[in-house]
């Protein structure tokens, strides 16, 4: 059986990401208790259910704290246990519900809406550490729905190598593991021909393959990269997720993102992601 568990923060797009499995043929339950997740995934492996999917966070009170040990129990009676966490910037959370006028979980108990943030990264933290994060503080729900299924398409075992590029203008991502920055180069920005184009296209990639400086900090971050995966790889790891930036995201750091997901591809499970492009 292959279990997808949706964690996260309230307000950080559970639900889109819930509605995704759904649509890819997962088995679907929102918001089951901790302490029914292991009757339901005996249930459902009896009657053959391949993929299931699930949403768990702190509508479940402080039982959540149990999910990581939950978890270890679970993949070691077999089932392929993989999960989601989604987050996002306390001021974007704060905006959002705003924006619906809906009730932060954690309301109930007395607490700001700042300070239920803050207590449920506190509870939701210990599987956090063993999840793969994805942050949805500048995302579009249709950039969300399409890494959410590259999260659900991607094998289950072994590393999954994550570029992703992203505008400093824009903040830097959550998610991220190691955060380059490239902002120092010579900016195909302030070309007019190359201003309407992306790092994707060739005229872009030509402009940065002829500058020099941009070639060696590209060798320079494909190193670092080829010499500590293996120890990543070693720690069991899920996923690592590197996010190279430049200043609007759109042209150096997608022109490195692009160039370092090629190289890797052959060693390992890579994906590509640009941000501010919205793929």
């Amino acid at each position: 059986m292959q279990l997808i568990l949706i964690t996260g923060l309230s307000g950080s797009g559970k639900s889109v990401a819930l509605a995704v499995m759904e649509d890819a043929g997962f088995y679907c339950v929102d918001n089951l208790p901790v302490n029914m997740i292991g009757n339901l995934v005996e249930t459902l492996r009896t009657s053959g259910t391949e993929r299931v999917a699930l949403t768990i966070d702190v509508r479940t009170g402080e039982a959540i704290t149990e999910l990581p040990e939950l978890v270890t129990l679970l993949r070691n009676d077999g089932v392929e246990v993989r999960v989601m966490f989604l987050e996002a910037k306390a001021e974007t959370l704060i905006k959002r519900y705003s924006e619906t006028r809906r009730r932060h979980p954690l309301s109930t108990t007395g607490l700001t809406l700042p300070e239920c943030i803050a207590r449920e990264k506190e509870l939701v933290a210990g599987i956090s550490d063993m999840a793969h994060h994805i942050d949805t503080s500048d995302l579009a729900p249709n950039t969300l729905r399409a890494w959410v299924k590259d999260f659900a398409a991607a094998p289950v075992a072994g590393l999954t190598l994550l570029f992703e590029s992203f505008g400093f203008k824009h903040g830097i991502p959550l998610d991220a593991d190691f955060v380059f920055d490239v902002r120092c180069l010579p900016n195909p920005h302030y070309d007019p021909q190359l201003r309407p184009l992306t790092g994707c296209d060739a005229p872009v990639a030509e402009f940065l393959r002829a500058t020099p400086d941009a070639m060696r900090m590209l060798e320079d971050i494909n190193r670092f990269i080829a010499d500590w995966l293996p120890a990543f790889e070693l720690d069991n790891r899920s996923y690592l997720t590197v996010a190279i930036g430049c200043t609007g995201g759109r042209h150096r750091s997608v022109f490195f993102v692009e160039t370092l997901a090629a190289r890797f591809r052959d060693r390992t499970r890579t994906l590509a992601r640009h941000r501010e492009l919205g793929t």
